[in-house]
């Protein structure tokens, strides 16, 4: 299981790293909206859908994703950076954000399972608000995004480490049995240090050091939210893993899960900072 994980990541980054730094923007505009559309394949599965109604569902996801990147760009920004007369932009991290920091502790509280069109429309908001962050933040460098990509990872590397190491307290038991409040604050701890270390290295002056440090938090804070809110997802439809697509890492949203909450809030921060 490790050597196949190993070789799928090694697969990916392969793939990754050469879209990100080499292809024009509208390129991977249509690359992600590919990748954002199998997530959409995927969500399917937790709507309890069979094969046809996941197809669909996955192809008009992406469709409509492509088409943004193609003719949407003076509509919402898709082929720029930011755009200051951007209102579609501000409007859709503004509902992610409000479905992520406000209505998501809620949800995991009462545990709510996706239902019908209600389900389709929370899709909508996980995954076209990343989609769009994925396309937008990248407007500002391949490394910029990169650089919000390792936030994440760093998350859950030092979660996975310090959980190992020190997890006695189970964080969300009836969701995600592994996940332990040590894990979290370990993650929170690796996540400030490299945020630190990248800030001194490269000259970021976007905020004080406290406000950095405390938005650091809140950025990982956020990331475990997104991954507890698929296991719990996962765990209402009864599945493991949101597909086999990727051997020895599950699906797309498996991956993706904790950059679907984290992305979006980020991009919405960088807005309000870059238009203040």
């Amino acid at each position: 299981m490790l050597k196949t994980r190993v070789i799928t990541a090694l697969v990916l980054m392969a793939l990754l790293l050469p879209s990100l730094f080499y292809s024009s923007q509208a390129t991977w505009a249509v690359l992600v909206a590919g990748f954002i559309g199998v997530a959409a394949w995927e969500w399917g599965a937790l709507l309890g859908w069979r094969a046809t109604g996941r197809i669909a569902l996955g192809v008009s996801t992406g469709l409509l994703c492509a088409l943004l990147s193609v003719v949407g760009s003076n509509a919402i920004g898709a082929g720029e950076a930011f755009a200051p007369a951007n209102p579609w932009a501000f409007f859709a991290y503004g509902v992610s954000a409000v479905f992520w920091c406000l209505v998501m502790p809620f949800w995991l509280k009462n545990k709510w399972a996706l239902q019908g069109l209600g389900g389709v429309l929370v899709g909508a908001v996980v995954l076209l608000p990343t989609w769009l962050a994925m396309v937008q933040l990248r407007g500002l460098g391949a490394g910029a995004l990169l650089g919000i990509f390792a936030v994440v990872w760093m998350a859950d590397i030092a979660a996975y480490f310090s959980g190992k190491a020190f997890g006695k307290h189970k964080l969300a038991p009836s969701i995600s049995p592994g996940k332990t409040r040590e894990g979290a604050i370990g993650a929170c701890i690796g996540v400030v240090v490299y945020g630190l270390v990248v800030r001194q290295i490269f000259g970021l002056d976007l905020m004080p050091w406290g406000l950095w440090i405390a938005a650091l938090v809140g950025v990982t804070t956020i990331s475990i939210v997104g991954d507890l809110y698929e296991s719990l997802l996962k765990r209402k439809a009864g599945i493991k893993d949101s597909s086999n697509i990727l051997p020895g890492h599950g699906g797309v949203l498996d991956r993706i899960d904790s950059l679907t909450s984290t992305l979006p809030v980020v991009a919405l921060v960088w807005l309000l900072l870059a238009y203040r």
